[in-house]
């Protein structure tokens, strides 16, 4: 089985598909902060016939999984990357760190892979486009990634 998954990524390299990083929780990978496993099956339609790179910013950053939820206090994403806003999770720790240190590890990591675009969760502190921008995706947006919310 191990045999055909290789086989089967080396022909989707072979026809040069479009290369995505996408937030891991999105393709059911135990990232998420409450360590529960929930895949976006609309996600997954999307990267068939391409070839994308999990990434979990939060992970990147140091922190574990399972995890204490955060959130962004009086801001967004923008606000705290240039150092208006902080990132602390639900029991008064600081998390801004973390949370910054694993928005420039994906950055590093879409450059190097010079991806066709970023696919990332919705509703996230670290990756979420709306209600407002998390710290990756601001990040990601400031150096001018094609980014999709899922």
């Amino acid at each position: 089985m191990v045999n055909q998954s290789l086989q089967k990524e080396k022909a989707i390299l072979a026809q040069n598909p479009r290369i995505y990083l996408v937030s891991a929780c999105l393709l059911g990978l135990k990232t998420r902060y409450d360590g529960r496993i929930k895949k976006c099956p609309d996600c997954r339609k999307f990267l068939q016939g391409t070839l994308c790179i999990p990434i979990c910013p939060e992970q990147l950053g140091g922190l574990s999984t399972p995890r204490t939820a955060a959130d962004i206090i009086e801001g967004d994403g923008f606000d705290v990357l240039h150092g208006r806003s902080r990132v602390v999770n639900r029991k008064g720790v600081d998390v801004t760190e973390q949370f910054v240190l694993g928005a420039h590890q994906v950055l590093e990591i879409a450059r190097l892979q010079e991806v066709d675009g970023i696919l990332l969760k919705g509703k996230s502190p670290s990756c979420g486009l709306s209600p407002r921008f998390g710290v990756t995706a601001a990040l990601l947006q400031l150096h001018g990634f094609d980014l999709r919310e899922f």
